[in-house]
């Protein structure tokens, strides 16, 4: 199995249209990159799933977020708490919309997408803190907001599967099975560079060990946190409570492969479920671009089908 042509042709097509950046690039820079390259590949949102922009009003501050809503569901939807991905410092709502949309769409259920404060302008704890207290905001305001109130899922990608397993853990801690499921896309766990994902695919593309370490650098680059303190490393201490079941997805080509792995392991040891979804040929990334690609299109609707029928099971 090759990487999917198509995602190919995506990867070259950025190349061909925006210069590299220069090796000592800020993180604005970078985050303006970001941003720029998913507008320009933006595609039109479609008439499915309305969008509602809200504000969750947390303690010295107010975080963003957009509510995803399947038109044709019926009732009170089970809520999935969204966290983008981007390293913790690049990424927002605008960036993943199309990934929480498609997502509302094939799970049927509510998504709401966080925009959570980025390093380094607010580093190592200030994104796990955010997600944190906007699950539990979240979860404590469902009522209202006309969500079902006994199926709560979280959910992220890439550095976003990281606070999502932060938060869920979190949030669990406080109330014993308040989040029932995870979904965690191509998820970073650890601050290791030395795996055989990490050696086989560490030029990308999608993602780079280098840029792997960057991104490490600008999320630390506050407070130093313990070795244990599973804020930062998720994986260095067991669950107090048995973790609720996740649905992992892992691309092939993509140096946080193992971790995927490593976090159902993990999960497992700790008494919880976890289930893969191994998509064989695609990249880190790929969730965000299924505009661009067929068979990433088919594998983000089969992840949001099974979240789904997860959630309600």
């Amino acid at each position: 199995m090759t990487i999917d042509a198509a995602l190919l042709r995506y990867y070259q097509g950025i190349a061909e249209a925006f210069p590299p950046l220069a090796p000592d690039a800020d993180a604005q820079t970078v985050r303006g990159r970001f941003s720029q390259v998913a507008k320009a590949y933006a595609r039109t949102r479609g008439d499915a799933v309305a969008a509602e922009d809200i504000e969750i009003p947390l303690e010295g501050r107010t975080l963003a977020a957009r509510i995803y809503k399947p038109k044709a569901a019926r009732g009170a939807l089970p809520l999935i708490v969204y966290f983008h991905g981007g390293g913790w410092v690049v990424g927002d709502l605008e960036t993943h919309d199309g990934l929480a949309e498609r997502l509302a769409q094939d799970s049927q259920c509510a998504v709401a997408s966080v925009d959570y404060r980025l390093a380094p302008e607010h580093p190592f704890p200030a994104p796990c803190d955010d997600a944190l207290d906007a699950l539990i905001w979240l979860a404590e305001h469902r009522s209202r907001l006309g969500f079902a109130t006994d199926r709560l899922a979280v959910g992220g990608d890439s550095a976003g599967a990281h606070l999502a397993v932060v938060a869920a853990r979190g949030a669990n801690e406080r109330v014993a099975g308040l989040v029932g499921l995870q979904l965690l896309l191509y998820p970073v766990m650890r601050r290791q560079f030395e795996s055989s994902s990490c050696v086989a695919n560490a030029n990308g593309p999608g993602l780079t060990n280098d840029e792997m370490k960057w991104y490490w650098a600008q999320f630390l680059s506050g407070e130093t946190p313990r070795d244990h303190d599973v804020r930062a490393f998720p994986l260095s201490e067991p669950f107090e409570r048995t973790p609720a079941s996740a649905l992992i997805v892992a691309a092939a080509y993509d140096p946080l492969y193992d971790d995927a792995y490593e976090l159902k392991r993990f999960l497992e040891a700790n008494g919880g479920r976890g289930e893969m979804i191994d998509a064989r040929d695609m990249t880190h990334g790929f969730a965000r671009l299924h505009s661009q690609s067929e068979a990433a299109l088919a594998w983000l609707r089969k992840i949001g089908e099974r979240t789904g029928e997860l959630v309600r099971g």
